[in-house]
């Protein structure tokens, strides 16, 4: 294929500017102990989540025609404020954007953020924040517009290429293409909305950012089969659940919500059948649903919190099937380790 005839013009140093933009929240953390101090206490004693979400991204978290919050994220949101308070609507959403997520959870303008985030090293030493359950295995990748007929991202060789600032995907772009020897023009831009519009007004030839995402943004376009997402994954990228840190137990409710997510999925625990669970004989769903061993106090939950939450949203399975397939995400690593993927939860004993 003949290159597109664009030079590279982007810095070496993109890698330090990426984590230099998501960094500037740094000092407002370190003046804020009293935010992270006892959230698990402040969050009881409001009543009510406070949430942080991604602005709008199909399958994740978007709000519909009635301004109602939904996606993957938004019903671990749910699902958190369901083992809380056995009510999962008790959430405030807040919209973020790559750049500010960290500063709100810093300033503790969020309780947790549930915002398709990637769990870096730099991020969770530098940050003042931790990182509890990897919700979703992903990588990034590339997607083009179907006319072009690109078989593989090594083809675009001298391409402008869209792409998020504030973001590990910048860092990633930049060390792949210096690895495969290929000149690209990065068009930069920060919010979503803006950046997907260029990339479909061909302001660049590419679009990078991570495979979920990029199945999102083509099933929200009026023709979706007129964009390709290319084979290449360039990148391990875990999305994780952050929160302050200095607070275990708030981090443990946040960490151990997940898990009773994959587990009711392992034992075959539904929205459906959960009350007829509570009598299944197996000792493990015994204790995970509340009937016996006093898991929930461990957690400063009552004995229900796990019944509570599969009420709210189902199992993991049912989560995945309700808001990513439709949108043509398959389970992938995402599949339970009994179905040959990564995700699976420590025993509840």
């Amino acid at each position: 294929m003949q290159p597109f005839g664009l030079s590279f013009t982007r810095a070496l140093g993109a890698a330090a500017m990426c984590l230099t933009i998501a960094l500037p929240g740094l000092a407002q953390a370190q003046q804020a102990p009293a935010a992270a101090a006892n959230t698990f206490d402040a969050v009881r004693s409001r009543g009510q989540l406070v949430c942080g979400v991604n602005t709008g991204l199909a399958g994740f978290a978007q709000p519909d025609s009635q301004g109602v919050w939904r996606g993957f994220d938004v019903d671990y949101c749910r699902a958190i404020a369901a083992a809380l308070f056995g009510d999962a609507n008790k959430v405030r959403y807040v919209p973020t954007t790559a750049q500010n997520r960290f500063t709100a959870l810093q300033s503790g303008e969020v309780d947790v953020m549930a915002r398709n985030t990637t769990w870096t090293l730099s991020r969770d030493t530098s940050l003042g924040l931790d990182f509890t359950a990897i919700n979703f295995y992903d990588g990034q990748g590339f997607m083009v517009k179907s006319n072009l007929n690109l078989k593989s991202a090594k083809e675009l060789e001298g391409a402008t290429i869209c792409v998020q600032p504030g973001t590990t995907t910048e860092q990633n772009l930049t060390d792949w293409a210096r690895a495969n020897r290929i000149r690209f023009t990065p068009v930069v831009i920060e919010r979503l909305e803006e950046l997907v519009s260029a990339y479909t007004a061909g302001r660049c030839d590419a679009y990078t950012t991570d495979v979920s995402g990029l199945a999102s943004t083509r099933s929200a376009q009026p023709r979706p089969a007129d964009h390709t997402i290319l084979p290449e994954v360039i990148s391990k990228e875990p999305l994780a659940i952050g929160v302050r840190q200095g607070d275990a137990r708030f981090a443990d409710v946040t960490r151990w919500v997940h898990f009773v997510l994959l587990a009711a999925e392992e034992f075959g625990i539904t929205q459906a059948n959960v009350e007829q669970m509570l009598n299944d004989p197996r000792p493990e769903v015994q204790r995970m649903l509340g009937r016996n061993g006093g898991l929930g106090p461990m957690l400063g939950l009552n004995d229900a919190w796990a019944v509570n939450v599969i009420k709210a949203v189902g199992n993991y399975g049912e989560v995945f099937k309700r808001h990513l397939e439709p949108i043509g995400i398959q389970r992938g690593p995402n599949a339970l380790w009994t179905q040959g993927g990564l995700q699976y939860a420590p025993p509840f004993r």
